[in-house]
């Protein structure tokens, strides 16, 4: 029973949070002014970075600038796809001593970024509910999109392989999780697991937003 109200809660905050963002029209730009530890957001598959926004202002209301990724639009594309979007950007804008806030498939394109070319942008990560281990329930998905999160699909087990960075993730996720029963521990990260359960919601834990200024403290 526990599970199942979990299991409602996440997708009534899932639904609230999308159709917010359908609707909004917030310049992210707005987000990209302050003298601290800069951030770069990474949303999950089928969110834009308006998913993530609470959190956003959150983290931009105590003075570090927030960047958004907008070519990723809802991250559809495939995981190197969205990492390569994302090494773009950093060199673009030239941030450095960079913090990575990602949620679930986001994670997966961070940890790429973080072994990748502009690798030595990256100071850090903070990964909520990401499938480091792959979904199992992906295997039962019709399209390409979500199949990719298959525990055996090529990019899990290749990303799987860079350990290297694994000791600079911070992994926050619930007891229970609908869309990842494997859970998102990694080995060698700092992994933080919520007494609650859920994909979406656990955004809004405070825990995260705990995590996150311990994070950039120790960056720092």
């Amino acid at each position: 029973m526990r599970h199942a109200l979990w299991w409602l809660l996440d997708y009534a905050y899932a639904a609230r949070w999308q159709l917010r963002a359908f609707f909004n029209r917030t310049d992210p730009q707005s987000f990209a002014t302050g003298d601290g530890v800069p951030v770069v957001v990474l949303p999950g598959v089928y969110e834009t970075w308006k998913f993530l926004q609470p959190l956003i202002e959150q983290i931009h209301g105590r003075g570090h600038p927030v960047h958004v990724v907008e070519t990723l639009r809802h991250n559809r594309r495939p995981v190197a796809d969205a990492a390569a979007e994302v090494t773009a950007f950093l060199a673009a804008a030239d941030l450095r001593e960079v913090v990575l806030v990602a949620h679930s498939k986001g994670g997966l394109a961070g940890k790429l970024v973080m072994v990748g070319p502009e690798a030595e942008r990256v100071a850090g990560m903070l990964a909520v509910a990401t499938p480091f281990s792959g979904s199992r329930y992906a295997r039962m998905m019709l399209g390409q999109t979500l199949r990719a999160f298959s525990p055996v699909h090529p990019s899990i087990l290749e990303i799987a392989r860079h350990q290297s960075v694994n000791g600079r993730v911070v992994s926050v996720f619930g007891e229970f999780d609908p869309h990842i029963p494997e859970g998102s521990e990694l080995a060698g990260a700092r992994n933080v697991r919520l007494a609650t359960g859920g994909h979406f919601r656990i955004l809004a834990h405070p825990q995260v937003l705990a995590e996150f200024s311990a994070l950039v403290t120790a960056d720092g």
